[in-house]
């Protein structure tokens, strides 16, 4: 392993011990704190939930102000939240509807947070460095996501409209 490598092994045996409450809000704010911490290389990290169909509307995050809202149909957020797949991105400016919420982000890793199969939001994590996520970075981050999805009691939001 590479010294700037983050141990993901040890990272979620972290993050378990640091949501040791149930709370959506907390976790989520946690979460973001933790992995902007933790993870080199990154600008921004945060959530976006669907409190509205099709619609990414901003969460807790770490970095500059960002875009709100985002539609599913656009940008590599719209793209994990209608694929419901983990996007990784290489080169954010090669992505044809890419939303450059911040011209220093390079490259992005995109992971769906799923509820009872229902899309409850993504994470999202930039990074000024071209190609800075790799199929390690992918899965430690997706067992990240595990990690608060099991440890978080995630609300419903559409059911509240």
């Amino acid at each position: 392993m590479a010294p700037d490598m983050p141990n993901y092994t040890l990272l979620t045996r972290q993050l378990e011990a640091l949501l040791d409450d149930r709370d959506w809000l907390i976790n989520a704010a946690q979460t973001c704190a933790f992995i902007m911490q933790q993870v080199p290389e990154l600008n921004w990290a945060g959530f976006y939930l669907q409190r509205q169909p099709e619609l990414l509307t901003l969460g807790p995050f770490q970095g500059k102000p960002a875009c709100n809202p985002i539609p599913f149909s656009k940008g590599v957020c719209g793209g994990a939240a209608r694929s419901r797949q983990t996007q990784r991105i290489d080169d954010v400016h090669a992505i044809a509807d890419h939303i450059a919420c911040d011209a220093a982000s390079n490259s992005e890793l995109v992971v769906p947070i799923l509820r009872q199969g229902t899309l409850w939001g993504v994470l999202d994590l930039d990074s000024p460095r071209h190609g800075r996520f790799d199929e390690v970075d992918q899965a430690g981050i997706e067992a990240l996501v595990e990690v608060f999805n099991a440890r978080t009691d995630l609300p419903d939001f559409l059911s509240s409209h």
